[in-house]
């Protein structure tokens, strides 16, 4: 019987989800597999490798990413991590966005609460 959970997720480029990982400290193994309960695997094309044997996958489904994992093992809060890696996420999307309609990133900053902020400009 297998343990593995998914949770659907609003991520849907693979390179900004990997970086966004990397940025958030977690070291990144691609197309491997997620291990879990009694040595239970499943697949992922993205796969943080965790200390205790219970890893956090992430797969696409159609046009999105997904996060799966046994949760029995794992022993992070996953609401905030979550909620981390799509702030992370997001602000990477809005940077290669804006990069590639030509504007300049002129600054950005994480201000006290966590909020980044981001100006970007553009001469014309």
């Amino acid at each position: 019987m297998s343990h593995f959970t998914t949770i659907a997720i609003e991520i849907k480029n693979g390179d900004l989800l990997k970086q966004a990982l990397e940025e958030l400290g977690y070291p990144v193994k691609q197309n491997t597999l997620v291990r879990g309960y009694l040595g239970n695997t499943t697949n992922a094309e993205y796969v943080i490798p965790m200390p205790n044997a219970y890893d956090l996958g992430f797969r696409k489904i159609g046009d999105r990413y997904e996060l799966i994992a046994d949760m029995w093992g794992v022993v992070m809060n996953v609401e905030e991590f979550l909620g981390e890696l799509n702030q992370r996420y997001a602000t990477k999307t809005v940077l290669q966005s804006a990069t590639q309609q030509g504007f300049a990133i002129e600054q950005q900053e994480v201000l006290e609460d966590g909020t980044i902020r981001i100006v970007i400009g553009r001469w014309a």
